[in-house]
Parts: structure tokens; C-alpha cells; sequence
């Protein structure tokens, strides 16, 4: 009997932990593991803008946000529904290319993408707090109707 208790609280254990460690892992934004074509692609299938981070490994506010305001949930659940997310290094793999595409300057820059055309719908410089950021997402939104 003591055998079927001790399984049955790992059991209830590794459930409730798994679940916490889902919900955690959901919390904020997703951001696409892929090229930035297949990007553009994702999005153009999903109706959607791409949402693109343009950052730095050495930038100060870049590294804010990703801990900050690309984690808070309710940015998250908003961005991860409207738009396909990347985050691209500008310095390296397919960043430079896309720095000079796109006319980066400052970091982190923040572009909102049609997926059909490449083009800028709206773009924002600088760090943001969640509210913020969560706004202009949705001014993006908007711009794009």
C-alpha cells in the first residue's frame, strides 16, 4: 500500500511540476526558430505581419527587453496571436544583410513586416516596458487593416 501512495504522489508530483513548467514556457512571446524567409513565409500563410527584434548581444536595452518585456504574459499571448516573432542578431548570420535592408541604426530596433511586400508597416527605436511595447504592437496592428 505504501508502494501505490509513493507512486501515486510522484505521479501527481511530475504532473503538477510539468504543468507549471508549460505555463511558464508559454508565457510571453514565441519567437520563430528559422530563417527569415521562412518567416516571411509562416506569416504570409498565417495572414499575419512579422514582428522582427533587431538587436545587438552587446545592447543594453535589448537584453532589458528580452528579460523584461518579451516574457510578460499578457505581450505574449497579444503578440504570439498577430504577428510571427524573430528575434535576428544584426551582427551576425543573416543580420547584416537584413541591417542594411532594412536601415538599422539603433538598437534594439523594433519592424513590423508585410510578409508580402517586405516592407516596414511600422517600426520603433529603442526599449519599451510591456505596456508600452504592447501598444505598439497594436498601433502596428492597426496600420496594417
Amino acid at each position: 500500500m505504501k508502494k501505490i501512495r509513493w507512486v501515486f504522489f510522484v505521479a501527481v508530483f511530475g504532473l503538477l511540476s510539468g504543468n507549471s513548467f508549460a505555463q511558464g514556457q508559454a508565457a510571453g512571446i514565441q519567437f520563430f526558430q528559422g530563417t527569415f524567409a521562412e518567416a516571411l513565409a509562416k506569416a504570409k500563410a498565417e495572414d499575419k505581419l512579422v514582428f522582427m527584434d533587431a538587436y545587438a548581444e552587446w545592447c543594453g536595452p535589448c537584453k532589458w527587453m528580452a528579460a523584461n518585456t518579451f516574457t510578460n504574459a499578457q505581450v505574449g499571448e497579444y503578440f504570439n496571436a498577430n504577428f510571427v516573432n524573430v528575434k535576428m542578431d544584426m551582427e551576425k548570420g543573416e543580420g547584416p544583410a537584413l541591417a542594411r535592408e532594412y536601415g538599422v541604426r539603433a538598437y534594439p530596433t523594433l519592424f513590423f513586416i508585410n510578409p508580402d511586400t517586405r516592407g516596414v508597416v511600422h517600426t520603433q527605436m529603442g526599449g519599451q516596458a510591456p505596456a508600452d511595447f504592447l501598444r505598439t504592437g497594436q498601433t502596428a496592428s492597426s496600420k496594417a487593416r
